[in-house]
């Protein structure tokens, strides 16, 4: 069944260089760097903050701004994630690095305040307009090849925003999907990743809980379904302190639908489903952390995430598809603009399984290529972060953060000299944007960071 709208105007809210559809950290780092160089950028942003899974989705962690180099651990994503490193340093609302993944690597947790405000000044530092509280919709073409304006709807109604090159940064490849650039989504049963839902526990007592209290709990949770007391969604819980040992942040949870798949984050249906099940599996696999972990027994849930986190949907397939043997084998390209060194992490059903690049202390990163942000027919559209052009499995690894901010401050950058020289996004030349890159700071791979 279908109701037919009446046609209708739609009033133009602004005329901007660059319009970024997306506030996660690929859309923070676009935006700053074509703000940066002096362009008009406004970012467009359905919740009242930035920072994406970083905040709207509880994570509170970053993971892939290191790599683990020949044996030694060393920070690898810099450029603009340095000036945003810093700002959170100001702000007391960084927690040292520390080893996860079975001491394989570094991750840094953060105070997600502190981040929602940094993020803040980091982009209006950059003359970046920001616009909160909006969902874009839609696209509108100039021709086939060319989109000319963004949807938009938001309590002040319907709107267009029109630019001359757009980044998206939806993380679900809306804009492109919507301009008719081809992509893929990984079907049904061992399909897409599967999601999950975050929260943060407070109250804990650190000197209780002891040394690698989560060890102690991923055992005890073990135990209790081997002996058939409790079932738990997923193996490898994550628990672990927040920058203040008290608040503790907490991953238990993995959301699927009634036929086992995993919840389709561009189904609204879905999204909702996943919404009730992760509340439910967060107050059921918490009550046994309360009731058997050491240090845990005064503590509360004190914060679920605002959303669940979606780690995979749309993939656009573009010039060049990043692949997992091109993660595992550390593989160079020769349009590098950055370099990711997370694992391959696959959340698939019931746990999360990793697989570490290849060979004894490898090198620890692979770079990425400029072309895996350039969607096919669309000529003045970058796509940056988990959508952009990855297999499922290359993205089962560069959909973190630390290559999100790489992949963003390249659309950025690239932007800017797209609409210095003219052409298409295809026609930038990436010898002037490595450049850029590099004055700014970015560690393209190239050499020991």
């Amino acid at each position: 069944m279908t109701i037919v709208e009446p046609s209708r105007t739609t009033s133009v809210l602004g005329e901007y260089d660059v319009v970024v559809v997306g506030g996660g950290p690929a859309g923070i780092m676009a935006a700053s760097a074509a703000g940066r160089a002096g362009r008009s950028v406004i970012l467009l942003e359905r919740y009242g903050f930035l920072g994406g899974a970083g905040t709207a989705g509880g994570l509170s962690t970053f993971c892939g701004l290191h790599a683990r180099v020949h044996g030694e651990d060393r920070r690898v994503v810099h450029g603009l994630a340095d000036d945003l490193y810093e700002r959170l340093e100001r702000l007391d609302g960084l927690a040292p690095a520390h080893l996860t993944i079975n001491d394989g690597i570094l991750a840094q947790a953060f105070d997600i305040s502190a981040y929602k405000y940094a993020a803040d000044q980091l982009v209006t530092d950059f003359g970046v307009q920001v616009l909160f509280h909006c969902v874009a919709v839609g696209a509108v073409m100039a021709g086939d090849s060319s989109i000319d304006a963004v949807l938009i709807e938001s309590k002040s109604g319907r709107h267009a925003v029109r630019g001359q090159v757009f980044v998206d940064a939806s993380g679900d490849a809306d804009l492109a999907a919507w301009a008719g650039a081809p992509y893929e989504k990984s079907p049904g049963l061992g399909g897409m990743l599967y999601p999950s839902m975050m929260f943060r526990i407070n109250g804990v007592d650190a000197a209780a809980a002891g040394e690698k209290p989560w060890r102690t709990a991923e055992r005890l949770m073990d135990e209790a379904e081997a002996a058939g007391t409790h079932h738990f969604p997923r193996k490898r819980p994550i628990v672990r302190p927040q920058r203040n040992p008290l608040e503790w942040r907490a991953n238990l949870t993995q959301l699927r639908n009634p036929d086992g798949s995993a919840i389709d984050g561009t189904d609204v249906v879905q999204l909702t489903r996943g919404e009730l099940q992760g509340r439910a599996q967060i107050f059921d696999a918490f009550s046994f952390i309360k009731d058997h972990v050491p240090g845990f027994e005064g503590s509360y849930v004190v914060d679920i995430a605002p959303q669940i986190g979606i780690r995979e949907t749309r993939r656009i397939v573009g010039a060049y598809q990043l692949s997992e043997d091109d993660v595992l084998d550390c593989v160079d390209f020769d349009d590098t603009i950055g370099v990711n060194g997370w694992p391959v992490e696959a959340h698939v059903a019931g746990s999360v399984e990793f697989r570490w690049q290849r060979g004894e202390q490898p090198r620890g990163f692979n770079q990425m290529p400029y072309r895996m942000l350039l969607p096919q027919g669309v000529d003045n559209l970058f796509v940056a972060g988990r959508c952009a052009s990855m297999t499922h499995e290359g993205q089962s690894s560069a959909r973190v953060t630390g290559p999100c901010f790489v992949m963003g401050e390249a659309a950025g950058a690239a932007a800017d000299l797209m609409l210095s020289r003219g052409g298409a996004t295809a026609d930038v030349d990436v010898a002037t944007l490595q450049a850029v890159l590099e004055k700014h700071g970015v560690f393209l791979g190239r050499e020991p960071s």
